[in-house]
């Protein structure tokens, strides 16, 4: 007994150093996106950047289909917003703690400020339970989603226990705001920004945050995804569909929402070609995939136009028989991954070839 209680002592200090402090500055590795300025005064808590990924904003109420049943994995009630935005590219998540007796409604009104300064446009808006689903953190259990984890969901969750980080966004606000907004990069495009801010009211290892404000900004900037998978040779497509009788390939490259092939396809078009050419007798079922950024209706509407196009395009580039295709779509309907990221995402996002 007397050796459990000096063991137990000895956490004590290990324990007290993980609870939340008030912050004097960014944590390590984190930074500002170039283009988007912080509240003066404010700390990075919590920060996460991702190449390339894609999320769809919540763009009206988040409201609960009273007749379904269907929960996630903590039990809670699925909350969706009928209105999204979506948007992929470079994708940056920061967590700030704003300084002592600053509101949500004044960090709020100094991003709106910024955002119009910049030449941008609100998409939506919302506070309090005017949000739908319910006003929560991002990390618990038995009720209904809410904003805060639309936005920063609990299966992306990086911060220690008891952190700054983790005690921003984990302990139930009394008070939320939310914005959502695209802003021009200058270059023809535009950014889509996220902003949320929030009152923090917090006790035991999070109490150092009690009654302060935190902000959470996801920030997506439009860039090309790169390009990393390697052409399947006509060798492999034509074992596989002998094995399997289908393949799925990723060398077949569209723009984002788009349709049209892009010209870095060209290695993989060449090799389905080649195999066509090689087995004068074989047909092909040529289906588009998509992950499941956007709505049903629409994504299938999309994998049946790019199928059409890779048809379209051996066709005409290579002289293939139209004959020996039929495309067709399946949407999002069969992922071969999850889609809660974006690497499930980019395996979802495919051409399959299915034997005749």
């Amino acid at each position: 007994m007397f050796r459990f209680l000096i063991a137990l002592l000895a956490l004590v200090p290990l324990l007290a150093s993980a609870d939340a402090t008030i912050p004097t500055k960014d944590i390590a590795g984190a930074h500002d996106p170039a283009w988007l300025k912080r509240y003066e005064g404010s700390h990075i808590v919590s920060y996460e950047q991702r190449r390339f990924d894609a999320i769809n904003f919540p763009a009206s109420k988040l409201l609960v289909d009273e007749d379904s049943e269907a929960r996630d994995a903590k039990n809670n009630r699925i909350a969706v917003a009928k209105r999204k935005i979506a948007a992929e590219g470079l994708y940056t998540r920061l967590v700030y703690i704003a300084p002592e007796d600053r509101s949500p409604l004044e960090l709020m009104r100094n991003y709106i400020d910024e955002i119009k300064a910049s030449g941008g446009k609100l998409q939506y808006g919302c506070q309090d339970a005017a949000c739908g689903g319910d006003i929560v953190g991002n990390d618990h259990g038995g009720g209904t989603q809410g904003l805060m984890e639309k936005l920063y969901p609990q299966n992306r969750l990086k911060d220690e226990s008891f952190s700054n980080g983790n005690c921003a966004t984990s302990e139930t606000p009394t008070e939320q705001r939310y914005i959502l907004a695209t802003v021009p990069d200058g270059n023809g495009g535009e950014r889509t920004l996220a902003v949320y801010t929030h009152a923090i009211e917090a006790d035991l290892y999070c109490k150092a945050l009690n009654r302060r404000s935190g902000v959470l900004v996801v920030a997506v900037e439009p860039k090309a995804r790169e390009n990393k998978m390697v052409a399947v040779s006509a060798d492999d497509m034509a074992k596989a569909l002998a094995a399997d009788g289908r393949i799925s390939l990723y060398g077949i490259y569209f723009d984002f929402n788009k349709s049209a092939v892009k010209p870095e396809s060209k290695p993989t078009l060449e090799q389905i070609a080649a195999l066509l050419k090689g087995q004068p007798t074989l047909k092909l079922a040529v289906v588009g995939h998509t992950d499941n950024v956007g709505g049903d209706k629409y994504n299938l509407g999309l994998s049946e136009r790019r199928a059409d196009a890779v048809v379209a395009a051996l066709v005409e580039d290579y002289g293939i028989d139209a004959e020996r295709m039929e495309a067709s779509g399946a949407g999002m309907g069969k992922p071969v991954a999850s889609n809660d990221d974006e690497a499930g995402r980019a395996k979802n996002r495919r051409v399959e070839l299915v034997k005749r």
